[in-house]
């Protein structure tokens, strides 16, 4: 990937937000009131939506425009603004917007809500200082971490990969990417170090799918092997294939008493092709193999022809999964469902998906990791005893719709009392009231989960996650080596210091792919690409050489 420019010297005396909705009004607050900052913010009208909230905000100017036009950027004052949020529309009006406030600054620091992750890596590239982000991406580890009964957040997904943080003895060496020691008294960050460093009580792993809980799937090499011959026997035409099978295979030992292997087999090949040759006066093992073989074969056939016109048809010979039990509860494959799937999946935990749509977005990623899917109403008794409700570890119910969500979680609270329950409320004040009310019921609301990690990049630049380890967050970014003093020209080793920072991975300039394995000893050079783990104090001197 190119180099980004070299950054202008900002003096901006504001920030700037677009949008109306629950995120909007989020990374406002948390930019007002926690961070004591100015913002103006961009929306249709001051009285729908979070307009109202908005308003009455501290240190908020709110200005009504009904497009994110030139003009309304600058009455806003883009050309003084320090950053620019943009919440507003969807991942094709956010990038419209965000080419046209670089227009009028082209210094400007850019976040933008894109939802499609791909897309959102290309657009990042078009901007001199730009942060592409995603409310699911920030959120789902959360989800993850209540539905397997977590006390915080550790599972990110970076660059197609879940990092997870866990203790050394659970997981297997080569899986390490990074040492945590804890302080003391846990009045500062943890120390990053070496994979394998004496006293690091945690470690930064990557997920592979290899289970690493009690309660995930146990791979029994006995029990495997049955759920195999199961599967086999029992789908939807196992029983016919196996019967059939076995009855070829008593016509061939029958031959097999006068004839040699390959002539008994060629006979078997010929009989069950229906090209036998009558002979009265032949023996009765002869007689009796070619009349299984022959009869047989009439069935065989249509039945084999039947097996490979469906795997054609469907990509697999095996029916529809089945909920296998000890599993997961997924309802609402959108952008949020889709991202707590792959990341339960990642981290070895079986997963069975519910949605009223066929054409769901994350139904194909399902079908790709041969996960059952329900189709159906999720608030409905019959879809969630489809779904095995009575057998699984958790229900994690993401729906858009707060309505649904609340309807599933009180209807499967009504079939099991101790079943873990995780919903998604828009109004974080409804989602924390609920999980006072209900027991062993978890409320997240996706706004106020991914509001702190938007308004992070709005200070901060280029974070792609955060990662709580006790009271501390560690901040994980995606570091363009451009021509910053002391960073070009220096080695991986020399950027790592005071166990304040650790390089994850490493984008050779020219190349495809990341390393996360990367030599401490190579030597940075300008268009390289660096992941980076680091507490706040550690990211500095990647952001501020200039």
């Amino acid at each position: 990937m190119p180099a980004l420019p070299r950054r202008a010297e900002r003096h901006g005396d504001h920030f700037i937000v677009c949008g109306d909705g629950p995120l909007a009004y989020r990374i406002t607050e948390e930019l007002s009131t926690r961070y004591d900052e100015p913002v103006t913010v961009l929306l249709p009208s001051r009285l729908r939506n979070y307009g109202p909230q908005i308003a009455a905000l501290r240190r908020v100017q709110v200005l009504e425009h009904p497009e994110l036009s030139s003009q309304a950027f600058t009455d806003a004052g883009v050309q003084s603004a320090r950053a620019l949020a943009v919440v507003w529309q969807d991942d094709v009006g956010n990038f419209h917007a965000g080419l046209r406030a670089t227009e009028l600054n082209p210094a400007l620091r850019l976040v933008l809500a894109i939802y499609n992750r791909r897309l959102g890596d290309h657009i990042r590239t078009l901007f001199p200082d730009c942060t592409v982000l995603s409310g699911t991406a920030m959120s789902a580890p959360s989800f993850v971490a209540a539905a397997l009964g977590e006390p915080a957040p550790s599972h990110v997904r970076v660059q197609r990969r879940t990092l997870y943080i866990a203790r050394p003895d659970d997981v297997t060496g080569s899986h390490v990417l990074c040492g945590l020691i804890p302080s003391a008294d846990d009045s500062e960050s943890p120390r990053l170090v070496p994979p394998g460093t004496a006293g690091a009580d945690l470690v930064l792993a990557v997920a592979d799918g290899t289970p690493r809980n009690p309660l995930t799937r146990h791979r029994d090499p006995v029990r495997a092997t049955a759920g195999l011959l199961r599967r086999l026997v029992w789908n939807k035409f196992g029983i016919s294939f196996t019967v059939l099978l076995a009855v070829i295979v008593v016509g061939f030992a029958l031959l097999k008493v006068r004839y040699s292997i390959g002539n008994a087999l060629y006979l078997t090949v010929m009989d069950l092709a229906g090209a036998a040759l009558t002979n009265y006066q032949g023996s009765g093992v002869d007689k009796a193999s070619q009349v299984l073989l022959t009869l047989d074969g009439l069935a065989f056939i249509p039945v084999v022809t039947a097996v490979v016109v469906g795997a054609r048809l469907t990509g697999t010979v095996r029916g529809a999964p089945r909920p296998p039990g000890g599993h997961v509860i997924v309802v609402g494959l959108g952008n949020v469902g889709t991202s707590i799937t792959g990341q339960l999946h990642d981290l070895g935990f079986d997963v069975v998906c519910i949605d009223n749509k066929p054409t769901a977005p994350g139904i194909p990623l399902a079908r790709q990791l041969g996960l059952p899917v329900v189709i159906g109403d999720a608030f409905r008794e019959e879809t969630l005893r489809e779904a095995s409700l009575d057998t699984c570890l958790a229900l994690v119910s993401v729906t858009s719709s707060d309505i649904v969500n609340l309807e599933t979680a009180l209807n499967a609270r009504a079939l099991r009392e101790d079943l873990r329950i995780v919903l998604r409320l828009t109004d974080d004040d409804l989602a924390e009231r609920l999980q006072k009310t209900i027991g062993n019921t978890i409320s997240r609301s996706v706004p106020y989960l991914a509001a702190p990690a938007f308004a992070a990049a709005m200070l901060e630049h280029q974070v792609l996650r955060t990662i709580a380890v006790g009271r501390h967050v560690l901040l994980i970014a995606d570091v363009q080596v451009a021509d910053q003093a002391g960073l070009a020209g220096s080695f991986i080793e020399d950027t790592e210091h005071d166990g304040q920072a650790r390089v994850l991975a490493l984008q050779v300039s020219g190349s495809s792919g990341l390393d996360w394995s990367p030599h401490r000893g190579y030597l940075l050079a300008p268009g390289d690409r660096l992941v980076v783990l680091a507490t706040r104090k550690g990211l500095e001197p990647f952001l501020s050489l200039v």
